[in-house]
């Protein structure tokens, strides 16, 4: 299934508005729901918003900017994180992270170009006791070695070609 970014449909975005637009702070709640929605956050989604929202467009970008949460870019089908943070540092998350690249034929911040895959890595995760870990979308996957990486990979991968 080829997950190329959606066109903006603006009905699905008006809706979406609508439902947040009476909200004293509906900003974040419309920004996830309009992310959910598409993916991302579509750059001409922002004028809308802040009109809607009485802001200016320049508060909205503001927010989207701020959040590591949000994206004004498509992201892959798959978000894989790879945690940098101290305990998966010391783990071996380098190595992991670098078999990651090899892997999937990305570099950090990148998305494949059928729109599956995006490489990312974070500061922490949080799940140090599993160190070192990763993140498929909200799945977590700890204790990494190259061969459960390349299982992991290899499991989003096959999901694809059914």
């Amino acid at each position: 299934m080829n997950m190329k970014p959606k066109e903006t449909d603006w009905n699905q975005l008006f809706s979406i508005i609508e439902k947040h637009k009476h909200e004293k702070w509906g900003l974040i709640p419309l920004l996830q729901d309009i992310q959910e929605s598409f993916g991302y956050i579509p750059p001409d989604s922002i004028e809308p918003v802040a009109q809607a929202l009485n802001m200016f467009p320049s508060q909205v970008q503001g927010v989207i900017t701020f959040y590591a949460g949000f994206t004004l870019k498509p992201r892959g089908k798959y978000v894989i994180r790879c945690c940098r943070g101290t305990a998966c540092h010391v783990k071996g998350s380098r190595s992991i992270l670098r078999l990651m690249k090899k892997e999937l034929g990305l570099e950090e911040g990148e998305t494949s170009e059928d729109y599956q895959f995006t490489l990312e890595t974070v500061a922490c995760l949080g799940a140090c006791f599993l160190a070192p870990t990763m993140m498929v979308n909200r799945d977590y996957f700890g204790k990494l070695s190259p061969t459960k990486v390349n299982s992991v990979l290899s499991q989003y991968k096959k999901s694809e070609k059914c």
